[in-house]
């Protein structure tokens, strides 16, 4: 990349691309089985509430992103509502955690779905090489730029969109759409909590909007295309996300989706298509997860470049030659990559939630007490996010705490580490006189 930002170099179909890239391969692939095993025969409703729920949290991040539309969108949100303070630091950094693990939660799809094609056991140590090497393929072609980026995201959504679909739509037609709600489990146990749970990371199959607000002035028209960009890219990923859990719900038991989780959209075709319709499946999913991871890392270290800009975390080249935003992107690589490689991505993607969830609370809050009346934002919109937000989170952490008490603890520290680093670095920034920016080339 010769230049760190492009001002209006994404259109509104590559935008809308990207974002409909991050959420589809992260959900629908990723966290179907998840959701399916917290919210029973009712999962496919649980990503209806999921996105009823990101809609009124979207609402914040059109709102002053059309305002003060700028590339690493989420930090300035965050910078204009509290300043250059620890909880702006720390909120965008715990924003930036849930999305590099959500790009591990990518990876390893990709690399279980690609075992599979390959008749490999979804155990074995290819499945993280495999998941890594699409990391480092996502780091090269970002490392191209935007055009590249944009091409190949109008290209492979355009393919994923198409072919999940028609799966959706082939099994769909081959069965008789009624749903044994009774059928390979005892929906007796799906607790409301439960369900509130599963919502919950639901929610996380839909957070790829905020992507498009982090690329901010990238896009052409920003104060049109940047609301009309998430809103379409919600839309769309919604009829995907119903249209292939219930086709999955038709095809398959509650059993046989939690068994099978980390393919179950391959499993769920079987019946239906057959070998054919495995294989048709996961050339789909590899598709989407690796557009996802795309448009998940430009996004990402856009919104790094942002932070270290705004001298609110440190950075160092380590003797690296180009900008800060080739660099964000190597930082990005390492990080998800190491993800993939070595931890259970079934809780680091409770850990995603958490830090997600939370970061949101934070946003709609400094955007209730400190810009409502700056971007005309209905505070009653703002206070309803709130609440959503609140009342998920909580519940989530109550099942989690009974269910896996340790990754409350893991997301306890994390984000009392967060806190603290941000807090220690901004004390020092601001006793160091006659320095701007935290860049050092050691």
């Amino acid at each position: 990349m010769t230049d760190e930002y492009k001002k209006g170099s994404l259109s509104l179909t590559s935008t809308v691309a990207m974002g409909t890239g991050v959420m589809i391969g992260a959900g629908i692939f990723a966290l179907t089985g998840q959701v399916a095993e917290l919210a029973g025969t009712w999962f496919p409703l649980a990503f209806v509430i999921g996105a009823i729920i990101s809609a009124f949290s979207a609402y914040s991040y059109i709102k002053v992103s059309s305002a003060y539309p700028s590339s690493g969108g989420v930090a300035m949100i965050l910078h204009k509502a509290y300043g250059s303070t620890t909880i702006t630091g720390a909120a965008a950094l715990l924003m930036t955690f849930s999305m590099i693990i959500n790009e591990s939660l990518v990876a390893r799809t990709f690399g279980s779905y690609s075992a599979k094609a390959l008749n490999i056991d979804s155990g074995s140590l290819w499945v993280p090489v495999f998941a890594v090497g699409l990391v480092v393929f996502a780091f090269g072609v970002n490392m191209a730029g935007n055009k590249v980026i944009g091409a190949i995201s109008k290209l492979t959504s355009v393919l994923k969109v198409g072919g999940i679909l028609g799966f959706a739509l082939i099994t769909l037609w081959a069965t008789d759409l009624t749903i044994d709600l009774n059928a390979g489990s005892d929906t007796s146990t799906t607790s409301l909590s439960g369900f509130v749970a599963a919502v919950a990371l639901a929610i996380l199959a839909y957070k790829g909007f905020t992507t498009i607000t982090n690329s901010g002035d990238e896009i052409a028209d920003p104060k049109r295309n940047i609301g009309r960009a998430i809103v379409i890219s919600l839309l769309i990923c919604l009829v995907i996300y119903l249209a292939v859990s219930v086709a999955v719900l038709l095809s398959l038991s509650i059993e046989s989706i939690v068994q099978s989780k980390d393919y179950a959209l391959a499993e769920a075709a079987r019946p239906v298509m057959g070998q054919a319709g495995v294989w048709f499946t996961v050339i789909i999913a590899i598709i989407a997860t690796t557009s996802g991871l795309l448009a998940s890392m430009f996004a990402v270290s856009r919104m790094l470049a942002m932070l270290t800009r705004m001298n609110l975390i440190p950075h160092r080249h380590f003797g690296m030659p180009g900008t800060v935003q080739n660099h964000t992107l190597v930082y990005t690589m390492v990080a998800a990559g190491l993800l993939a490689a070595f931890f259970d991505l079934s809780r680091i993607a409770s850990l995603g939630a958490i830090f997600y969830l939370l970061m949101d609370i934070v946003i709609h809050w400094g955007v209730l007490r400190h810009l409502a009346s700056e971007v005309n934002a209905h505070k009653g919109i703002l206070a309803t996010a709130i609440i959503l937000d609140v009342v998920v989170l909580l519940v989530f952490l109550t099942i989690k705490g009974t269910s896996d008490p340790s990754i409350i603890v893991i997301a306890a520290v994390g984000i009392g580490i967060i806190i603290l680093l941000e807090f220690i670095f901004l004390r020092k920034m601001r006793g160091e006189q006659g320095i701007t920016s935290p860049h050092s080339h050691g």
